[in-house]
């Protein structure tokens, strides 16, 4: 089965009834079509912490997402480790005319490791890195 890397902005678009990008990501999702989604640990975090911004139901909502995400068949999480880090950190270091996030690049790395070349997002340094952006307005 096809899999396709879900990244932190897709978890916050859909997550979040309001958020400006949700009707773009329910639709990039839907025009997948079946396919497992990939994603990882520190993906997961930075999502805990975007959605902590919203108060006390945000964090609950955020909770019972990531919980269920974990759960889901359809999701693979990926685990933190020490090599994922190390390995997120040269490529970080590796690009300092770029302003990717640490989690970007471990996220670009699992995904060149898994043969991953879709990605749920609409952050241009994926496109930088030769992925496929799926997230479009």
């Amino acid at each position: 089965m096809k899999a396709v890397f879900a990244d932190t902005l897709y978890w916050v678009a859909i997550s979040r009834p309001k958020d400006s990008w949700r009707a773009a990501a329910l639709q990039a999702r839907r025009n997948i079509g079946e396919a497992v989604l990939v994603t990882t640990d520190e993906v997961l975090s930075e999502f805990l912490t975007a959605m902590a911004k919203g108060g006390p139901w945000m964090r609950v909502t955020a909770v019972r997402v990531v919980r269920a995400i974990l759960v889901d068949p359809g999701v693979s999480v990926l685990p933190q480790s020490r090599e994922g880090f190390v390995n997120g950190l040269a490529l970080f270091e590796n690009r300092p005319d770029k302003s990717y996030s640490l989690t970007d690049c471990i996220s670009m790395n699992v995904m060149r490791a898994e043969g991953i070349q879709e990605i749920l997002t609409n952050d241009s340094h994926f496109t930088q890195e030769g992925l496929h952006v799926l997230i479009k307005r």
